[in-house]
């Protein structure tokens, strides 16, 4: 008997009890359907959060306070003096592929206007970290080198921030508005840039760093700096020249090991994506018990088959029908059960990424490796749970087999 003819015989078989071979195939189709859907969110989830990290520049670098204990006790990192404006111009003179460095200092702040307030981040920065996080005005004016070097009280707000204490973005500039009572006036207002990570981006101000670092915090240090490259190629290389700096020159200033901590953007994109890559296959696994259930099932049903076909196979051995030609019928329709299973099951994934990108805001993107993934191992559970009734019907005796009622 051909292989043809064995699949022909498979699909008779299944056409002729339909309902039981759709019910036989529900656990796969559930399965496949559950392992596609998971893996279509893990992938829209990893790609949502590369989206995310990407707006904030892929050239950058961030060098933060390493962790440091003193007395057995883990000093916070804000409070250590690690980072100042000379190891800003250090890396500026010596790393060649850095092209863009800030020193940054940060806090929260209660800013006024009129009868209006609200807490915001208020950020100290260079010029230059315009540049690096891609901060572009709408109205008004950045401020310079020039300015943000001689203590000027000048800021650029957010649109939110405009928004909130301001009719119009255009009423805001040359506005005066305090930072915990401290004038600033305002030159310019940014572009939206939305939420990043569910934080809003534009409720911020920035104002020169010498400025808030020294009127607002009255500290030395910079709580963080910021580099960024032309090229994304050049990332890594210009992280190994500060990384050399740091351990080399800037250990000859600070008099011992300086604690530091260098990431590049890419770096946390990288961690990001395994994180979400672990999660998609956890939830994959959980989701592919269902395939086992599903394949626990087919072989029940195919082992009742075999008892309600047992005159059939005795007549068919005993006209001289191989055992091998026996067990390949059974497997055939126990694969044929699976695959078709197993296709309905893409679809039913299909359906559940839509779902989830339409009404739960949850961007889920099908690959082709999670449909091939499922696929394969609903052939796999056809093959395995469908092996031992095809077994069991192939080494059926003939006369017993004839004789069965």
């Amino acid at each position: 008997m051909k292989a043809i003819d064995l699949i022909k015989s498979a699909f008779r078989s299944i056409n002729r009890n339909r309902t039981r071979s759709l019910l036989t195939m529900l656990g796969i189709i559930i399965g496949v359907g559950s392992v596609i859907g998971m893996m279509a969110i893990g992938k829209g989830s990893e790609e949502s959060i590369r989206s995310e990290l990407g707006k904030l520049g892929t050239n950058m670098i961030i060098i933060s306070p390493g962790p440091d204990r003193r007395g057995g006790v883990r000093v916070d990192e804000a409070n250590m003096d690690v980072l100042k404006e000379r190891d800003v111009a250090s890396i500026s003179q010596n790393c060649d592929k850095v092209k863009y460095i800030s020193p940054l200092v940060q806090t929260r702040s209660q800013v006024v206007v009129g009868s209006n307030n609200m807490r915001t981040n208020v950020i100290g920065a260079y010029e230059d970290y315009f540049v690096i996080n891609n901060y572009m005005v709408s109205d008004g004016q950045l401020f310079d080198a020039k300015t943000g070097k001689s203590f000027q009280k000048i800021c650029v707000i957010g649109k939110t921030v405009a928004l909130e204490l301001f009719d119009t973005e255009e009423e805001a500039v040359g506005s005066i508005i305090r930072l915990d009572k401290i004038p600033f006036r305002v030159i310019g207002v940014l572009e939206e840039k939305g939420r990043t990570f569910g934080m809003d981006r534009d409720n911020l101000i920035i104002a020169p760093f010498q400025t808030v670092q020294k009127r607002m915090l009255g500290v030395n240090y910079a709580h963080q700096i910021l580099a960024s490259t032309d090229y994304e190629d050049d990332v890594e290389e210009a992280k190994t020249q500060i990384n050399d700096l740091f351990i080399n020159e800037l250990k000859k200033q600070s008099g011992g090991e300086p604690l530091f901590n260098i990431q590049t953007q890419k770096e946390l994109m990288d961690i990001m994506g395994s994180i979400t890559g672990i999660l998609t296959l956890l939830l994959a696994a959980i989701a592919s018990i269902s395939l086992l259930v599903g394949g626990i099932g087919i072989m029940n049903i195919m082992l009742v088959s075999v008892t309600e076909r047992t005159r059939e196979i005795g007549l068919r051995l005993a006209i001289g029908a191989p055992t091998r030609v026996i067990l390949l019928q059974f497997l055939i329709e126990s694969i044929v059960l699976s695959l078709i299973g197993g296709m309905i099951g893409i679809f039913l994934g299909h359906l559940i990424a839509q779902i989830a990108s339409k009404y739960l805001g949850v961007l889920a993107i099908v690959s082709i490796d999670s449909i091939l993934l499922a696929f394969g191992f609903s052939f796999m559970v056809g093959v395995l749970f469908g092996y031992f009734p095809a077994r069991k019907a192939a080494r059926l005796n003939p006369i017993q087999a004839l004789r069965h009622e």
